[in-house]
């Protein structure tokens, strides 16, 4: 790929972001704070559903004296649930080759299909990280699914407890969706 000064702000973008996703300390590892689905949802420009085709090595930048790495997943998209105003449709989404900088393995060529969170560059290009909620689409409960249409995007600002560290408000409510043995509600946090 040719460099051209357009795409020059886009990979500076993507290498600032790839700094601060380096943890701290010895760095030999990727880590990410716990959060609730629903925050994951609300706080990525992207979520979709969909198969990976392929999978590619490329290049993190035209800059043949950057020898980082890009892996580069054909996807065909199923569903896109979030992202409607800055792409149309999702052909490649792009991750870390690395590991220990929060890249994500995927399987590529199976009829497995992910629910996939990232973020959208400046060029349009998707970008995604162990830190977004990726998850096998087989995995998510019913709950889950249904919220992905109905329930997650309707309110954004509550603090969501991570599910393993239950907490709530001091009015009892999260205000994040929530299921239950008896069923689901949603609780919005008095304001």
């Amino acid at each position: 790929m040719p460099w051209s000064p357009r795409a020059a702000p886009s990979w500076a973008l993507l290498l600032r972001l790839l700094v601060l996703l380096w943890p701290p300390g010895l760095g030999e590892s990727c880590s990410c704070a716990p959060a609730h689905p629903q925050q994951h949802i609300c706080h990525s420009a992207l979520v979709i559903r969909a198969k990976i085709s392929s999978e590619k090595v490329v290049p993190a930048s035209a800059d043949p004296a950057n020898t980082q790495k890009m892996m580069r997943y054909e996807i065909k998209q199923i569903k896109m649930f979030k992202g409607f105003e800055k792409v149309k449709d999702v052909q490649y989404i792009y991750t870390p080759f690395d590991s220990s900088l929060c890249g994500v393995k995927l399987e590529a060529g199976s009829q497995k299909q992910y629910l996939l969170t990232g973020q959208i560059l400046g060029d349009g290009k998707v970008f995604i990280h162990l830190c977004n909620y990726i998850e096998p689409w087989e995995d998510l409960s019913l709950v889950q699914r249904e919220s992905l249409n109905h329930h997650y995007h309707l309110n954004c600002g509550c603090q969501c407890p991570v599910p393993s560290q239950p907490q709530t408000s001091a009015s009892g409510q999260t205000g994040c969706w929530n299921g239950s043995s008896m069923g689901t509600r949603l609780s919005i946090m008095s304001a």
